[in-house]
Formats: structure tokens, C-alpha cells, sequence
């Protein structure tokens, strides 16, 4: 099979198989999660819920990612902090903010906003390479990372890591033609999309909603979020 017909089951058939596999897959898990029904107040709140909530979101997104000593997660790991903060960083810089992964964000819901330059893109993109290849090395060497991570650890990493070396090898033409190193990328995007709701990388989709009944839950007792 030639690469040009590679890439068009990979950006056809194949991609929308696996498209459709992620969305029906984290809409099942969601449900799943969500009929396991709400706990009701025993006692009298006494605080806002609501304001637990808003107040845990912001802290999430404004004050931990800033000042990381006040909950002594930097001092605890800084490597796991500095290289998991660079990852996630350069994951919504690339699939974000990318001009071609904005296309394909445009293609399917029919909205685009603007994008960063290409060299920017590109150096988030090698610097997300870096950070997961530390955090892979920080996971084997670490005593207590390396009790508690197994398969499905590894295979994360590996279906995460594909998409992003095959995606900057193909940005600058490294390994074989550009349809033979856009198909591999395709693959694996594909390939990812299916793992994303079997596997813990879901979590993207339900930290929202745990963050949620979190602030909630410390919002009606009146304790610090």
C-alpha cells in the first residue's frame, strides 16, 4: 500500500472511526459518572456552594500554575511541576493555537480564532518533546514513581509522545516523504483518539467537573478551598 493511500485511510475512514470512538467513549464514561447521582445535604450548608466553586476554578487557573510554593508542590518536585506545566503548555500551544490544528478544529465545528506564528508553534512543540522525554526518565528512575506506574502509565506516554515526534518530524521533513510522514501522524492521532476514553488521559474532560463538586463540597462547609 502506497503512503498516499495510507494517509487517505488515515485521514478518512480511520480518523472519523476514531473520532467518533473518542466522543462516544467520554460521552459514556461522563453519563456513567454523572447517573451515579448527587449526595444531599445532611445539615444546613455553611457556606456558598457557588462561591466554592468559583473560587476553586480561579484559584486553579490563576494563583497554584504562579505562585506553586503555596501548596509546596515546587519544593516537593519541581521536575514533575516545571516538565508536566511545560507539557501541558506546549500540548495547548500545538493542538490550540496551531494553525493547522486549528484548520482541522474549523473543519469539524465550523469555528477558527487566531493562531500563533509557526516558529513559535514549532519551539513549544520541541520543548513538549523535551519535557515528556524527561518525565519518562523522572518515571523510571523515581522510587516511588516507578512502584506505582505500570502498563497503562507507559502506554499513555507512548500514544501521547507518537503524535508529537511524528508531527514535528513532519514539520521539518525529518524521515521520509511528507505523505509517508503525514500518514504516520495521522495514525497515531487516530490511534490516540481511541486510547483517550479507555485510559486516564480522559482526565481532561472530567477535571472540570471533579474541580467542580470539590469546590462545592468545601464551598458549603465553609473551609478553605
Amino acid at each position: 500500500m502506497s503512503s498516499q493511500a495510507v494517509l487517505e485511510f488515515a485521514r478518512g475512514p480511520f480518523f472519523y472511526f476514531a473520532l467518533l470512538f473518542m466522543l462516544f467513549g467520554l460521552a459514556y464514561r461522563l453519563f456513567s459518572v454523572i447517573s451515579l447521582g448527587w449526595s444531599k445535604d445532611r445539615v444546613v450548608p455553611m457556606g456558598s456552594k457557588s462561591k466554592g466553586v468559583v473560587v476553586t476554578f480561579l484559584k486553579a487557573f490563576l494563583i497554584w500554575p504562579f505562585i506553586p510554593w503555596v501548596k509546596n508542590t515546587f519544593n516537593r518536585n519541581p521536575l514533575i511541576y516545571i516538565g508536566g506545566g511545560l507539557f501541558h503548555l506546549s500540548l495547548f500551544v500545538v493542538v490550540i493555537l496551531g494553525t493547522p490544528h486549528m484548520l482541522v478544529w474549523k473543519s469539524l465545528i465550523g469555528l477558527g480564532w487566531p493562531t500563533l506564528p509557526l516558529p513559535v508553534v514549532d519551539w513549544m512543540a520541541a520543548v513538549g518533546i523535551i519535557a515528556m522525554v524527561i518525565l519518562l526518565i523522572n518515571r523510571r528512575i523515581h522510587p516511588v514513581l516507578k512502584l506505582i506506574s505500570g502498563p497503562a502509565e507507559f502506554f499513555a506516554w507512548l500514544f501521547v509522545f507518537l503524535p508529537m515526534i511524528t508531527g514535528y518530524m513532519m514539520t521539518h521533513h525529518i524521515g521520509g516523504s511528507y505523505e509517508a510522514l503525514y500518514a504516520r501522524h495521522m495514525i497515531t492521532v487516530d490511534v490516540l483518539m481511541i486510547w483517550i476514553p479507555l485510559s486516564r488521559i480522559s482526565h481532561f474532560v472530567f477535571y472540570f467537573f471533579s474541580r467542580a463538586i470539590h469546590g462545592q463540597e468545601f464551598g458549603k462547609r465553609g473551609v478553605a478551598v
